[in-house]
């Protein structure tokens, strides 16, 4: 096998994959005094905080689930037969240690851990956690120039205010990132928007800012295809961040996770769409809002993994080129 062999995840043909500690799909785990941390480039990393929900609680849970059922990952991509292990470097590097009493510092230490990923330069590829999460690893990732994004989501998460004052919450993130300037507007794309709401509040502003919107409806309408054409076209070839909610799929695939909405893709697509992201130049993705106790099973967690390890390997052929 090509690439480091310190950085080879462990084989189910070396330990059965239901032994052993889990890491993220049996990677070294590598944190920032590993005297082999300066050589990851992509970091895997746990945000188990859920600090920003605002009814069902459970993300926090995430990571832990994602890591167990990644033990079912093998080395190569059995659809586009990227091999991304031996590609580039990647290391789980553990959790970021959020404090579960402060939303505030949970933000801030957040902030700290991937801004010391960036100044490594290490590309996050990050397992959460409620979509809240989102916002701070954009602070660290965006400090020089805004990225461009694309979301897969059944919300917007463009929200303002939540009763009054809640200015933090999963469904704000983007509106705060849009406020700091670390989304570029014309290089943003929404894809899967769907489910009941409160009013437009939050597609009036999408419009006024440029941001491209595709719904559940025309997503449908037009393919995973042709949709995803233009998503490329959106961002274009410059650095571009992925941010990848579960709930984006329907709950008949991913029933475990808070806020689900119906009428969404299927696991097929799910896949499709993460595959469709090849050759941009992702500096950083997350897959957030799989929570556990409402899929014990472990499911929801299975696909999200699934998904986590597709984005790895679009980001690894991209970065090996």
């Amino acid at each position: 096998m090509a690439g480091d062999p310190f950085f080879q995840p462990v084989s189910g043909m070396d330990l059965p994959r239901f032994a052993g500690v889990p890491t993220f799909m049996r990677l070294p785990l590598v944190d920032f005094d590993h005297p082999r941390f300066a050589d990851v480039q992509i970091a895997l990393v746990g945000a188990p905080w859920d600090g920003g929900t605002t009814n069902r609680p459970g993300p926090r849970h995430g990571p832990r689930q994602l890591r167990d059922l990644s033990t079912m990952i093998r080395a190569k991509n059995g659809s586009t037969w990227v091999a991304p292990f031996e590609l580039v470097n990647c290391a789980d590097v553990g959790d970021v240690a959020p404090n579960p009493a402060d939303l505030m510092d949970s933000l801030a230490r957040m902030e700290a851990f991937y801004t010391r990923l960036k100044v490594a330069g290490v590309r996050p590829l990050t397992g959460g956690g409620d979509h809240l999460c989102t916002l701070p690893i954009l602070r660290a990732l965006a400090k020089d120039r805004p990225l461009g994004l694309i979301q897969f989501d059944s919300h917007t998460d463009l929200n303002d205010i939540y009763f009054g004052t809640g200015k933090y919450t999963h469904g704000t993130p983007f509106r705060r990132a849009m406020e700091e300037g670390l989304i570029d507007p014309k290089r943003y794309v929404l894809i899967g928007i769907r489910g009941s709401a409160y009013g437009r509040e939050d597609w009036d502003y999408a419009e006024a800012n440029g941001i491209r919107i595709i719904g559940i409806d025309e997503f449908h309408r037009r393919g995973v295809e042709d949709v995803m054409t233009e998503a490329r076209a959106i961002v274009g070839d410059g650095e571009t961040y992925v941010t990848y909610d579960i709930d984006f799929v329907d709950p008949t695939f991913a029933p475990g996770t808070g806020t689900p909405e119906v009428g969404g893709p299927n696991s097929w697509q799910a896949l499709q769409v993460a595959r469709a992201l090849r050759g941009l130049n992702i500096v950083g993705a997350d897959l957030v809002e799989v929570s556990p106790p409402f899929d014990q099973t472990g499911g929801t967690a299975w696909l999200g993994i699934s998904l986590m390890f597709e984005m790895l390997c679009v980001m690894a052929e991209r970065m090996a080129r």
